[in-house]
């Protein structure tokens, strides 16, 4: 949710120079140039308009201009009157400004804030300057930033004495003229550097032609006009206003994630080389201590905020002085890290303080140090870097280039909004850039974390990186700045960097969400190496262990992509889309209250009247009822202002701001609050903003990061599970439940500290041998590209000559010694059986593995000696797995038996002792299932199943699948718009939903949160809209496209359970959604305007599902289903057989059939479909039995068959799944699928050729099925 920014452009204004008394003094009689000191003229803070009674004498309670005034605080006089100028030369006591009653924002420091507005000093002078310009920022102990544009302007020196006009304290008019500098500046929250200027620009336009006797009513008049104005909320809407002679554009920060844009982010790149500018993001990402130093106070600022850009999502968390006067030059002394600016004169000062200070030349574009030494920051990964440099070059960054071909412009504000065009488009250039270099630097830092128990593995991380980006990453990595983004990583935060990242991954990471496979490097990955014919494997390969947390690996070909090689898109992370201009009415007399108020309700008027002129647009809307929303809370309508910000809801949730409605809520009067409550929407949004203000006190800091750490205690296996998931090894929870077996036996319960650190340690070690494998070239033919060595034997005597036995996830070959060779022995599928015999050597009889295959008449045998009894058991895993993966095509078993392969390998290598392999057995998960529980499938069920996936493998344990629908895929639509393939939507446990890739099954997002309870239906409404409905009474709906969630519908206050969509008429009917909670109540929805046409409530027990057939709704509850007219009516009413009359939870599910007039209905506690005639209800219906089945879940249509979900009990009285294909024609059960190890809970169909199921809990998995 946005947060509470200002309502108003501006904050303060205060103008800084020397009083004319002050003046006096230093001028009488000198006709040279003086330093002077500045002191502060005048304040001016909203409100500029005082309370007025109204006509009832009721004092108004509301502030009549855009303020904050809970974070003020007063300001206390100085000792000496400060006073304003006059031309009459009288001190104008009366206009002194600052005032004990005065309030001005609590993070501006008023008696430093001279020395900024002139920070190499105050002087009078002999000749008038130019104006100029320069900015600042101010940082309170919160860390919470103002800004403020400085306007240095020169008047001449002019007062009266004795009613006699001097000039420099002389009547003669002989001497040379004196004249002194002012300064005013405009402080607002968020960084208009640009549009500030402007408006700065226009007002000494307006000073230089007006009497210094209307100076202070000006300024006053100035500052109240700017407060006036609403700032645009995040998005594609920017507020503009005339301020003759300019017009003045506001542009709206691009989401809430990113701050306010509005400088030139090609400055750095004109002034310093990529290099080097990689150089400072490096120091600033190491948090050191940096200097800018420029002759020009404007760039120090513009140049620093720019850097401040090119780190997002990273946030500098130190000091932040981009200008230092010359009086705060001491602040360089500070301990702690830094960025200040200062001008290149103070250079050799600032350099002698210190040694390791980094002093950046933005004149010169040099970065140096200000030791005699080299500077010593390590360069940016070098892919990263490569890819930035390449990109830099490629900038078009000269405006002039741009309009050669262009005639000249006559209209300067045509001229400025041509500028505005070309800047925006560099900027957006520019953002991704550099948001793709810190996605190239960071991007792998999330596979490493462990969410559950926000974990960094940092030490893993390091050990995948290449070893000369070591110095760069591990000075980086402690720092606070990478804290901070290690914590919004951990909280899944969904923003720039984010996208990015998704959208530049390659295929292969893509893929690796599908499967569990142990990480090792892929024959791809081999072959980009420089290999050598010559060269062997790694001879510690032999003990290699993978990190099971990266790459997972389909059978599935896909081609990598690299990031140093894609195609740039413009507006690759952030929105597309055009940017509209909204523009403000005229400003009235600003100080007059009834022109203020009638103001606002022009604003007002003007904003009702854009809301109705865009209905479709929601986006657009949403930014029309924020700014709507916040002029009505300022002209005293709160309850009006309480409605806009309720219509983001249905607009745009992301904007929603969360602070500014908790400040409205608590400020509403009783009578108000009364009125508020009277309305539904409203009642529940209060009540909504409380609950959320109650869940942010309980969770103030946004979660903890933790590194991972050796235990150094002995773990229970509690503590044991949670050091294993930290650790990155692997997550599953009864895999580690079966480690800590391994790991105890023979022993008390618990692992002690020196065995996990063996255990660690080995894993650890030997994973990183395996990162340094060559393969010979005669090898790396025969293998798949997708395949990795895993397992590597000593050198032992075989039946196919001497050499190594290797194993990757398909199969075993022999390695030949001596001249290298290429010998399979066996692919895991084809093994028939494997064993230990015994061969003689001399007088002993040597350990024999003997392993027979499907192809071949003669085993293969291998004298493995004192490996033979390991090899063993990791043959017969993997050969287990190969057998379940193929039955029940779930490539996941294989990736699992993969998992207990390597666990076994590193208990025994972490053991050392006699009791190891029977210790591994422990792990020998598959090869007990084959020994204890028949794997055949039958045959039906494995002719029709085509493949399963697992959605919950970043999980520690399985998820339920609640809800699935398939979209079909859109001709014409870009990768970065959504992409035109189909999709899978995965509704899982607590509000999580999935997206996957229906065309190669890969998941294609991170999980999409929507509230935190069970989803219980979903319904594509259309290219934009896909509704979820949610146990919380919700209604989410999901942008496919983007993938997001930013509307909700609140409309229904209880479950709501079902969802259906009422086909058009004709292209210009609009379209009409359904949606129904379990309390009976029907909601009649306008799809474009999210509007509730009608509502009405059907008398059943439980409402569970409806559907809309031929202009009748049909309804089913648990004791009956209903078919009602448009209006609710009842037209039809179907009970419950009487067989069935018992039964608590009655009907479950219901189709129908328009072309044979039927009805088809399961039961949640009978194993029976029964089907009805609904044109003639007398008829007696037709029952379907379904054996071994306990109850009826869910049901499709598909073609002309019904599919089933079911939930019932094995023999042996375990939960299983199943699947009943029923013939609607003969009322026949054609298929009996054994499904899932639990119910069956949703189903769906992919354009009738495929049915895709998904199942409860203790199975977790999807299955996708074959439609004849």
């Amino acid at each position: 949710m946005a947060d509470n920014g200002p309502s108003g452009l501006l904050e303060a204004c205060l103008v800084v120079g020397v009083s004319n008394e002050r003046l006096k003094e230093l001028c009488l009689g000198k006709d040279k140039e003086l330093l002077v000191e500045a002191e502060v003229l005048q304040v001016h803070a909203p409100p500029f308009v005082k309370k007025e009674s109204s006509s009832n004498g009721v004092v108004q309670d509301h502030a009549p201009a855009f303020s904050r005034g809970q974070r003020r605080r007063s300001f206390k006089k100085r000792d000496r009157p400060v006073s304003t100028i006059s031309d009459s030369g009288k001190i104008n006591e009366s206009a002194v400004v600052v005032s004990d009653d005065l309030s001005v924002p609590q993070n501006i420091d008023l008696i430093a804030l001279p020395q900024l507005c002139f920070p190499d000093g105050l002087r009078i002078t002999n000749e008038c300057r130019e104006d100029s310009y320069h900015f600042l920022v101010f940082t309170d102990v919160f860390g919470t930033q103002t800004h403020g544009v400085v306007a240095q302007y020169c008047k001449p020196i002019h007062f009266q004495q004795d009613n006699v006009m001097h000039q420099n304290g002389h009547q003669s008019t002989k001497l040379q003229r004196l004249y002194t500098t002012y300064s005013i500046c405009v402080i607002s929250k968020y960084p208009y550097y640009n549009a500030l200027r402007d408006c700065l620009s226009c007002f000494l336009l307006q000073l230089k032609t007006s009497r210094m006797t209307e100076f202070e009513e000006q300024v006053k008049e100035f500052s109240a006009k700017l407060a006036l104005v609403p700032l645009p909320p995040p998005g594609p809407l920017h507020v503009v206003f005339n301020l003759r002679p300019l017009r003045i554009e506001l542009p709206s920060r691009l989401d809430v994630d990113r701050p306010v844009l509005d400088l030139d982010l090609h400055l750095p790149f004109l002034c310093f080389k990529p290099k080097q500018i990689l150089q400072i993001i490096s120091c600033i990402l190491m948090e050191q201590r940096v200097v800018f130093l420029s002759t020009n106070w404007a760039k120090l600022t513009l140049v620093a905020e720019c850097f401040m850009i090119f780190i997002h999502p990273l946030r500098w968390q130190h000091p932040f002085v981009p200008v230092l006067s010359r009086q705060m030059l001491d602040f360089i002394m500070a301990p702690t890290a830094y960025l200040m600016g200062c001008h290149t004169y103070h250079f050799n000062e600032v350099a002698e303080e210190l040694d390791d200070l980094v002093l950046i030349d933005i004149d010169q574009g040099t970065v140096m140090c200000s030791s005699l030494g080299k500077l010593d920051i390590p360069d940016v990964p070098l892919e990263a870097r490569e890819c930035f440099i390449s990109r830099a070059r490629g900038l078009q960054l000269h405006y002039d280039l741009d309009l050669c071909h262009t005639g000249s412009r006559t209209d300067i504000n045509e001229l400025r909004a041509h500028r505005r065009q070309w800047q925006h488009r560099v900027n957006s250039v520019i953002l991704n850039v550099t948001m793709e270099l810190i996605v190239n630097i960071f991007s792998e830092v999330c596979d490493f974390l462990n969410y559950e128990h926000r974990v960094f593995n940092s030490e893993e991380f390091l050990r995948s990186r290449d070893t000369t980006d070591h110095t760069f990453y591990k000075r980086v990595l402690d720092t606070h700045i990478f804290h901070s983004f290690l914590r919004d990583r951990l909280n899944r935060k969904n923003d720039a960097f984010t996208r990015m990242q998704l959208n530049i991954r390659s295929e292969t990471r893509r893929m690796k969400t599908m499967t569990e496979s142990p990480r090792r490097p892929t024959i791809e990955e081999i072959n980009r190496k420089n290999c050598r014919p010559e060269n062997g494997l790694n001879s510690r390969l032999g003990k290699s262990m993978p990190n099971l947390a990266d790459y997972r690996l389909l059978t599935i070909p896909v081609q990598r992509v690299s990031i140093r090689t894609m195609p740039l898109q413009s507006g690759s992370w952030g929105p597309s889309r055009p940017i509209r201009i909204f523009k403000l009415p005229e400003f009235p007399p600003p100080l007059a209250y009834h022109y203020v108020q009638k103001y606002y309700y022009d604003l007002i008027s003007q904003l009702s009247r854009a809301i109705t002129a865009t209905p479709d647009d929601s986006a657009l809307l949403a930014r029309y009822y924020y700014l709507r929303g916040l002029v009505n809370s300022v002209a005293g309508r709160r309850v009006d202002a309480l409605g806009d910000f309720q219509s983001l809801y249905k607009t745009d949730m992301d904007i929603f701001p969360a602070e500014l409605l908790t400040a409205l809520v608590e400020s509403l009067p009783p009578q108000e609050r009364k009125t508020a409550e009277h309305r539904p929407e409203l009642k529940r949004l209060i009540s909504r903003v409380k609950r959320e203000n109650e869940r942010e006190r309980m969770q103030p800091d946004g979660g903890t990061v933790k590194r991972f750490e050796l235990p150094r205690k002995h773990l229970h296996v509690e503590d044991f599970v949670r050091r294993v998931q930290e650790s990155g090894i692997v997550k599953d929870l009864g895999t580690i439940q079966r480690l800590f077996e391994a790991l105890t036996v023979g022993q008390q319960k618990q692992v002690d500290p020196e065995t996990f650190r063996f255990f660690y340690s080995f894993w650890k070690e030997t994973e990183a041998a395996a990162q340094d494998v060559d393969l010979p070239a005669v090898v790396l033919e025969h293998l798949e590209t997708d395949e990795c060595v895993y397992k590597l034997s000593s050198s032992v005597k075989t039946s196919h000559g001497v050499g190594k036995i290797a194993m990757t996830q398909r199969r075993l070959f022999l390695l030949t010694e001596g001249r290298p060779g290429y010998v399979e022995i066996t692919k895991f599928r084809d093994i028939e059986d494997v064993k230990i015999s015994s061969a003689p050597f001399l007088l002993l009889r040597i350990p024999s593995l003997k392993i027979k295959t499907a192809f071949r008449k003669e085993s293969f045998e291998a004298n493995l000696k004192s490996e033979c009894d390991l090899w063993h058991l990791m043959i017969k895993e993997m050969w287990a797995g190969r057998k379940m993966a193929d039955d029940h095509k779930d490539p996941q078993f294989m990736e699992q038996a993969l998992t207990n392969v390597l666990l076994m390998d590193a208990v025994v290598g972490s053991l050392q002792s006699q009791k190891a392999i029977y210790a591994a057995t422990k792990l020998a998960y598959f090869d007990k299932m084959k020994l204890e529980v028949p794997m055949m499938v039958p045959k039906t069920t494995s002719e029709t199943l085509k493949h399963k996936i697992n959605p919950s493998l970043d999980q520690t344990s399985p998820q339920a699948v609640d809800v699935l629908l398939y979209t079909p895929g859109q001709l014409g639509v870009s990768e970065l718009d959504g992409g035109g393939n189909p999709k899978l939507w995965c509704a899982l446990s607590d509000g999580k939903v999935l997206v996957f890739d229906a065309a190669s099954w890969s998941m294609q997002q991170n999980s999409v949160q929507v509230g935190t309870s069970r989803l219980n239906c979903m319904l594509a409404v259309n290219q934009q809209q896909l509704w979820i409905g949610s146990k919380d009474s919700f209604i989410y709906i999901i942008n496919p496209r983007s993938v997001s969630c930013n509307k909700q519908l609140t409309e229904h206050r209880c479950e709501v359970t079902g969802l259906t969509l009422e086909e058009r008429v004709d292209k210009f009917s609009q379209t009409v959604a359904y949606s129904c909670s379990e309390d009976g109540c029907v909601i009649v929805w306008d799809v474009s305007s999210l509007q509730v046409r009608r509502h009405f409530r059907v008398s059943c027990d439980r409402l569970q599902s409806i559907q809309i057939q031929n202009g009748m709704l049909w309804c089913c509850g648990r004791d009956c289903v209903l078919e009602l007219r448009r209006n609710g009516t009842v037209h039809r009413k179907m009970s419950l057989p009487d067989h069935l009359l018992s039964s608590p939870r009655g009907f479950s599910s219901f189709l129908l059939f328009n072309e044979s007039e039927q009805l088809w209905a399961g039961f949640a506690e009978a194993g029976e479909l029964c089907v009805w005639h609904y044109r003639e209800l007398n008829k007696p219906f037709i029952r379907i039995q379904l054996k071994d089945c306990a109850g009826v879940v869910c049901m499709i249509k598909v073609k002309n068959q019904i599919w089933v979900g079911c939930h019932g009990r094995s023999a042996a009285g375990k939960a299983r799944g199943k699947i009943y294909v029923v013939n609607t024609d003969r009322y026949t059960v054609e298929k009996e699928l054994v499904a899932h190890a639990d119910s069956v809970q949703t189903l769906c169909s992919a354009e009738d050729r495929y049915v895709l199921s998904g199942a409860a809990q203790d199975d977790g998995k999807i299955g996708i099925w074959k439609v004849e």
